[in-house]
């Protein structure tokens, strides 16, 4: 879903809770998911309730929080429903852009190349502060101007929804975290050719200008 402005997010109150959900076997999971990653950690996040064009160029995304271990807990066989809304960055300097590979740790697309940086939209941080948040945490770099909405889009193996920025940093010294096994810059000429699903559904924004200041 192209974006000509930025998106606009409805937070409902309450807390979402997946209908019919059997609480013993979500703790049985979650227990398992910790026992194998001691960094797993609860915690609250956005789920999506719906997300539709709005007709003047956006879109209206109605979000609910959320305790992170219904998310986590799914897998192929076992899905509750929950589909998170995340943030994704196109990050740009000097006319190239940057990548990340994924850490072996993580959930999802462990040891692959994707868009840098991503992340989870908390319910008290705006998507727009989030990305910039997530650049700094896990790249070292900071804005040279303020992210510019592009697109909203569904993971289908994450089961996310996804706010895309284009990004552009001031400056190309990297610094990362544990998100990322490597971090580098790449022409768009040597983009890897194997990205799967959210990355490749992004390339269509990487445009041969550079972001305006």
């Amino acid at each position: 879903m192209l974006l000509k402005r930025p998106a606009t997010i409805h937070l409902q109150d309450g807390l979402f809770v997946p209908d019919g959900v059997d609480m013993e076997e979500v703790d049985r999971r979650w227990e398992l998911l910790c026992n194998n990653n001691p960094a797993c950690f609860d915690g609250t996040l956005l789920h999506v309730l719906g997300a539709q064009r709005n007709g003047c160029g956006g879109a209206n995304v109605h979000v609910m929080p959320c305790s992170y271990r219904f998310f986590a807990v799914q897998d192929e066989t076992y899905d509750l429903g929950v589909r998170t809304l995340g943030v994704k960055g196109i990050t740009e300097f000097d006319g190239a852009y940057l990548f990340g590979k994924r850490s072996q740790t993580v959930r999802h697309y462990a040891g692959e190349w994707e868009f840098a940086p991503a992340g989870c939209v908390p319910p008290e941080i705006s998507p727009d502060k989030t990305i910039e948040k997530e650049l700094l945490e896990e790249t070292g770099l900071e804005l040279a101007s303020p992210p510019v909405a592009v697109a909203i889009l569904f993971d289908e193996i994450t089961k996310t929804w996804e706010l895309v920025y284009r990004l552009r940093s001031s400056s190309n010294q990297l610094d990362g975290n544990d998100e990322y096994q490597a971090l580098k810059w790449l022409e768009k000429t040597d983009f890897p050719t194997d990205m799967r699903t959210i990355s490749a559904a992004m390339l269509p924004y990487v445009r041969s200008s550079t972001i305006p200041n």
